[in-house]
């Protein structure tokens, strides 16, 4: 069956009290828009219509061509959204798909369940909607489902409209359906205006039985069918999104020693027997490799950690480090960072858009920056490579097997040859050839026999 899908994103969300659109609000990684669009994608031959208003560009921007575009120009409810939708639709649908750019925990598999259900039914011709439905003591606003003597679904009465019998019932409505797609076509643009002026898809439910035709639910898990309508629901969804995610890798073969203070948002991956400690942050396109250990309280943004790698107590941001390399605790690999294998940053220290060769290690309170260091060298606490002159920026480089003493100051642009030595407290302003000792300020050489200035 040719199936198509519309999404409803035109809302204002005043209730966020924000000037970002609603569905554009991130939620563990994703804008609420992206879950719903995610959801749903999976189950169509063609990028679904995402019906738009309020803060439209920003949402188009964000999605490109993962979605095909309608324009809500006036807010006049759910039918009037989805009539907007209509023109873009493909002529030669089967059935059609409605759901929410604000119902972030709806899920593929609920969805496939009932596109089953209409599969199932479809042989009846008299099939025109089959719908998701919820049973809960709460009803929280949602429409009553009301059937007929014979159990058959006969109308949805919106909460404000029902009578005493009808809010005693407890099927609710969620509002997510499929439609027959001809059928929705046809009877879409007669849908009766509201005492409050809207159109509103439910009442196609009423429409259906009044003409004979069939409507049929299938049951949704209740957490699923959780609309954000401001910033605590959209903090109770982060917490069933989290709990979701970090589920999925302690199923992987991952360790989280304490899933309730640990945050991991969605497009992370984690390598197995890897073991995160609590109070860790996992963001954006962070990548951590098996056997790892990351934490505790940790922040890794866009990072790189290939396996046996080990992070504590420290922040990565837009960072790499291969394998056995390690950070922390209290380091920081700020973007362009790249430790090589074994690489051991210690205590304090500090990495930006460098390079630290295989072996290379830093033990504690020291700053590298713009520059590559070779393999094997020894960089002494407090080493700083001042490569800012107020201006612009220039290169550190230091060759392989080379030792910098405690406190060196290394004035970029400089280059310090292969297995030369860097006294404590050297200030060095010129290259350094391989195997040659500086110290002091300037730094010069150090020979038997007398002192030559190389600064």
């Amino acid at each position: 069956m040719r199936t198509a899908a519309v999404i409803l994103a035109a809302g204002y969300g005043t209730r966020m009290k924000s000037d970002l659109p609603k569905v554009l609000h991130p939620l563990v990684g994703r804008p609420l828009v992206d879950w719903a669009v995610r959801a749903v994608a999976p189950l169509l031959q063609a990028p679904p219509v995402v019906v738009v208003g309020h803060g439209q560009e920003l949402v188009r921007s964000f999605l490109g061509e993962r979605g095909r575009y309608a324009v809500q120009s006036e807010l006049l409810g759910t039918g009037h959204a989805v009539l907007q939708a209509l023109p873009a639709l493909d002529a030669d649908l089967d059935r059609v798909v409605v759901t929410y750019a604000d119902m972030p925990l709806l899920t593929t598999a609920t969805l496939a369940r009932l596109l089953d259900l209409y599969a199932a039914l479809a042989v009846d011709p008299a099939l025109a909607i089959a719908m998701l439905s919820i049973q809960r003591e709460l009803p929280q606003g949602f429409g009553r489902i009301v059937r007929s003597a014979g159990g058959d679904v006969a109308a949805i009465v919106e909460e404000v409209n029902c009578t005493p019998e009808q809010l005693a019932i407890r099927e609710l409505n969620p509002g997510v359906y499929c439609f027959e797609a001809r059928w929705l076509r046809e009877n879409l643009p007669h849908l009766p205006r509201s005492s409050q002026g809207e159109y509103y898809l439910t009442d196609l439910v009423a429409m259906a039985a009044g003409q004979g035709r069939r409507v049929v639910t299938a049951d949704a898990p209740l957490e699923e069918v959780y609309g954000v309508n401001n910033r605590i629901h959209l903090a109770e969804a982060s917490g069933v999104l989290r709990r979701r995610i970090v589920e999925k890798h302690l199923l992987a073969g991952v360790t989280v020693v304490d899933p309730a203070s640990t945050y991991i948002e969605a497009e992370v991956v984690i390598g197995a027997d890897t073991t995160i400690w609590p109070g860790c942050v996992l963001q954006g396109a962070t990548q951590i490799g098996r056997r790892c250990t990351v934490g505790p309280y940790s922040q890794l943004v866009d990072t790189v950690l290939a396996d046996g790698c080990r992070a504590v107590y420290s922040v990565l941001e837009q960072a790499r480090m291969e394998a056995g390399a390690e950070v922390g605790p209290f380091g920081h690999l700020r973007k362009g960072a790249h430790l090589g294998e074994a690489v051991h940053l210690g205590n304090f220290g500090e990495v930006k858009d460098s390079y630290l060769g295989p072996g290379t290690k830093m033990g504690h309170f020291g700053y590298i920056g713009n520059a590559e260091i070779g393999a094997n060298v020894n960089i002494g606490a407090g080493t700083i490579t001042c490569n800012y002159d107020g201006v612009q920026k220039a290169k550190t480089v230091v060759g392989d097997n080379a030792f910098v003493g405690s406190d060196a100051l290394l004035v970029a642009p400089v280059s310090i040859g292969e297995s030369a030595r860097i006294g404590a407290g050297a200030v060095v302003t010129r290259d350094v050839p391989a195997q040659v000792t500086v110290y002091g300020v300037p730094a010069r050489v150090k020979t038997r026999t007398a002192e030559e200035s190389v600064g």
